[in-house]
């Protein structure tokens, strides 16, 4: 495993602006931060186009920012350190774009083989700190569960930096194949080239199943997990031989 005691800048920084927008949720009060800055579908009266970037900033607990976090140091620290900081924080946003734009199509795909449209306000209606309620649905002869699934497309926010996280996971994998990970419940060490395509198979796995109550949005973690892809090995050709040495 690649010890990383120092925090390069970027780092830091992307891990002190999100302790501040958690801490935030809790002290002010007045307005719903994850209903402001969460991502909404695109169809949403509640989307705004600024949500894009700043539902990387805001987490749904304390656990999922502590795992996201965690992520961004021990990974984030080493790539930035190899990167760079404008190369890193680039290779962030970008993977957090990708993540909420495939979650996004694979909305708009739902709507679409329900209402056979991916816009046109489906669903109109007010929210309060649990979701939707008085919803107007504005489709007709559609199923009990498929009125549901469009609630929780318009109504609910996506939140979270697992997209760009995942995108770094993926860089990581990529750069330091044979770095040893530990990971829970297993009592030995495994190399990134062999533990992080499993996560990403499970993901997808997770994400095709759509298993009743599971609000992760896995395809948002695909998206940075593939941006991330896509990002390390157009920047490989672009350095030519320089980067040929990270996969050894």
């Amino acid at each position: 495993m690649i010890n990383n005691l120092h925090i390069p800048p970027v780092v830091k920084n992307l891990l002190i602006i999100n302790v501040i927008f958690f801490a935030a949720k809790y002290v002010l009060t007045i307005v719903d931060l994850d209903y402001l800055f969460g991502a909404f579908y695109f169809d949403s009266q509640f989307f705004r186009v600024w949500q894009l970037i700043t539902y990387m900033f805001m987490h749904g607990s304390i656990m999922h920012i502590f795992f996201n976090m965690f992520a961004l140091f021990t990974f984030g620290g080493v790539i930035e350190s190899r990167w760079g900081a404008k190369r890193f924080i680039n290779f962030y946003l970008i993977t957090g774009l990708g993540a909420v734009a495939l979650q996004m199509g694979v909305q708009a795909y739902e709507v679409y083989q329900i209402t056979g449209s991916v816009a046109g306000h489906a669903v109109t209606g007010i929210i309060n700190d649990n979701g939707y309620i008085n919803g107007n649905i504005n489709v007709q002869g559609i199923t009990t569960e498929q009125a549901q699934t469009l609630l929780g497309i318009y109504g609910a926010p996506m939140v979270g930096a697992s997209g760009a996280i995942f995108g770094l996971l993926v860089a990581f994998g990529m750069l330091y194949p044979n770095a040893e990970l530990f990971i829970m419940f297993i009592p030995v060490p495994v190399k990134a080239k062999y533990i992080i395509p499993v996560y990403i198979f499970f993901e997808l796995s997770l994400g095709v199943a759509r298993v009743p109550g599971d609000s992760v949005a896995h395809y948002a973690h695909l998206g940075g997990a593939l941006l991330g892809f896509i990002l390390v090995k157009l920047w490989k050709d672009k350095d030519n031989n320089r980067f040929y040495r990270y996969y050894e």
